[in-house]
Formats: C-alpha cells, sequence, structure tokens
C-alpha cells in the first residue's frame, strides 16, 4: 500500500470533511486526476468491481458549508453504493459460475469443449438463473434502493436549500466532464 492509498483510507476511517482527498475517489479505483484548475466534477470510467463510474468532484475555492456538508453526503453514498455493487457483482459472477458447472455436470459435460473453448448455456437456460437470482436478492436489492432513497433526502433532494444551493452546486451531470 503507497502512503496516498493508506492515507486516503486513514482519512475515509475518520470520516473527515475537509480534507480533498476525502471527497475524491479513491485513487486505487482509477489512476487519473484532472487538473487542479478544473472548475468541474470530472467522471471516470466504470470501476471494474463495482461497474459503477467513480465521480473526482469540483471544490469551489469559495465552498460555503451547505455545499461541504452536501459534498461530503454524495461522496459518502457513492463510497456506500460502490461497496454494495462490488459486494453483489461478486456474490452474482460467483453464482453464475456455479450455475453453469452444475447444468454443464448435469447433461454430462466439461467445462471446455474439445478445442478448449469454454462452453456455454443458452439464453434459455441462463434465463432460469437470473430469475432465480433476482428473486432470491429481492430483498436485498429492495433494501439497497430504501437506503439509497434515504441518502438522497438527506442530501436535500428536494428541500429548499436544496433548490436555493442547487444553482451554485455543480453537479456531475450539469457540468460533467470524462477522464
Amino acid at each position: 500500500m503507497n502512503v496516498k492509498t493508506g492515507s486516503y483510507l486513514i482519512c475515509r476511517s475518520l470520516r473527515c470533511v475537509r480534507s480533498l482527498r476525502c471527497r475524491q475517489a479513491p485513487k486505487h479505483r482509477t489512476g487519473f486526476s484532472p487538473e487542479a484548475t478544473s472548475k468541474y466534477d470530472w467522471i471516470g470510467p466504470p470501476d471494474r468491481l463495482s461497474d459503477l463510474r467513480p465521480i473526482r468532484y469540483h471544490i469551489p475555492e469559495n465552498e460555503t458549508p451547505l455545499e461541504r456538508k452536501l459534498m461530503h453526503l454524495r461522496q459518502e453514498t457513492e463510497d456506500w453504493s460502490h461497496e454494495f455493487w462490488t459486494n453483489q457483482n461478486f456474490t452474482f459472477s460467483k453464482k453464475k459460475e456455479e450455475y453453469v458447472r452444475s447444468q454443464l455436470s448435469a447433461k454430462g459435460l466439461s467445462e471446455r469443449d474439445d478445442d478448449g473453448r469454454k462452453r456455454t448455456l443458452s439464453s434459455e437456460e441462463m434465463a432460469v438463473f437470473y430469475k432465480h437470482f433476482l428473486d432470491k436478492n429481492i430483498t436485498r436489492h429492495a433494501s439497497y434502493n430504501r437506503t439509497w432513497q434515504r441518502f438522497s433526502r438527506s442530501q436535500g433532494v428536494g428541500s429548499k436549500e436544496h433548490c436555493v444551493g442547487i444553482m451554485s452546486i455543480r453537479t456531475p451531470f450539469m457540468h460533467g466532464a470524462l477522464f
């Protein structure tokens, strides 16, 4: 672990609000860093584990306490969502491999054909797995949605402060740039 990653992890564990590092995507999730003079939020390529695009938030020179709080809440939401989808995608891949292996073995087939290529199942056979996986994880997904909505409400979306402050806060969808 390098010094920057270590300091980021320490900073995240302390949940500090004012540090620039706490409000940026972790260094290990993306290798690009926008110029210090950038005035926009930057959206990176999808993370290989969570498939979510990390965001580097622009921090204005005259950031207000309300903007600072919103930025902290946005980063906290992004980090929580990244962790959830990393775990969910790992579980999905593992269960999918187990399902494919079991279906192939039930047919008396090996994982590879005579030419060494990996065998696959038909769309219809995979549809059974997808439905089963979604049915089994419906509670987890519903809980994620409820928690995400709670995070959104805590960020003031729809509140008076949000409507007043939104014009000065740059969002990735209004002013974003791709890495």
